[in-house]
């Protein structure tokens, strides 16, 4: 499974700078200026100034959230960080482990 890390969410997306000082095509320097932009502009006019680029996309990727008391995501969180891993995988395997469990056990 593959999902882009690149991914802007929250305070970044949208409001903040992009990576580039500005874009190459709206020469906005953010994401709320290429958006305005691209609002008022169409990619057709601009598809000599284009590149092709690879993506891989995922279709079957699936993603569910789940409410975690507070005490219980800090400690989540201190738990992976000494793992050196992101909270989302330390979940993730714990679950994978206590799943592999309950089947043995069955």
């Amino acid at each position: 499974m593959r999902k882009s890390n690149t991914e802007k969410t929250g305070p970044e997306r949208g409001r903040g700078k992009s990576n580039n000082s500005k874009s190459s095509i709206s020469q906005a320097a953010t994401y709320t200026g290429m958006a305005d932009f691209w609002d008022e502009h169409d990619l057709s006019d601009y598809w000599d100034k284009t590149r092709s680029v690879r993506a891989d996309v995922d279709l079957e990727f699936e993603e569910s959230l789940y409410a975690i008391e507070k005490g219980l995501s800090k400690t989540i969180r201190r738990a992976a960080r000494e793992r050196g891993v992101s909270p989302h995988t330390l979940i993730n395997l714990w679950l994978q482990e206590k799943i592999q469990k309950l089947k043995l056990d069955s």
